[in-house]
């Protein structure tokens, strides 16, 4: 959900305030004069203020700040794909975070897949929102469930995944495959691997196990 300006603006002292209105006039300028985009020598002044957003506003409130800005630009796939490419980590998830609020195809899912193929966690985190839920095909979908196993990103974070995992067979066995290597090699089997195989309706005997030794 895009974040709303008055729960921004609580967040932030005065002087944040100021540079968040004058960051917002100048996105909202730029999506009345649909601006053509700028060359690889020149940005737009709210581009400048979204890589700056952290810096002005604080690390906390940066993913607000930005996906506010990305809104009010109305940014394009095309935008938002160069934004993410030459972006930090930190704004490379601002534009994840944003994909719902302003693409509704799938144009954008390259970097949601890109995201998954990286161990950042914070940009696995946001590329496992609604955007993924609603255009990520099941085996695409599938393997971002196990991407968050394995790179330890809680499974809250993945949009409609009681939805989507119900009465999933395939998931089930790979998540039980998971839990076999993982049992083989001495680990413990997360919680979340247990918690998803009841949403597709199996429960496999290592995740049995888990619990029991969790009980004991």
């Amino acid at each position: 959900m895009t974040p709303s300006r008055r729960d921004i603006d609580a967040r932030l002292d005065e002087p944040a305030r100021a540079w968040l209105g004058d960051a917002l006039a100048e996105a909202t300028r730029a999506a009345a004069e649909a601006a053509p985009s700028p060359s690889p020598y020149a940005t737009h002044t709210w581009e400048l203020r979204f890589a700056a957003a952290g810096r002005h506003c604080g690390p906390a409130n940066a993913d607000s700040v930005r996906t506010l800005l990305l809104v009010a630009a109305h940014a394009g796939v095309e935008t938002l794909t160069r934004l993410y490419q030459q972006g930090t980590a930190a704004e490379r998830r601002a534009v994840l975070l944003a994909l719902p609020a302003l693409i509704d195809g799938p144009v954008a899912l390259p970097l949601v897949e890109d995201a998954l193929r990286t161990n950042d966690t914070r940009l696995v985190d946001a590329a496992v929102g609604p955007y993924a839920a609603t255009h990520l095909d099941t085996h695409a979908w599938r393997h971002a469930v196990l991407k968050c196993l394995f790179t330890g990103v809680t499974l809250d974070a993945v949009a409609g995944l009681e939805c989507r995992a119900q009465g999933d067979g395939e998931l089930s066995r790979m998540l039980t495959d998971y839990a076999a290597e993982r049992t083989a090699a001495g680990r413990d089997i997360p919680h979340d691997l247990t918690r998803v195989l009841a949403l597709t309706g199996d429960k496999s005997e290592q995740s049995e196990r888990s619990e029991q030794s969790e009980e004991s």
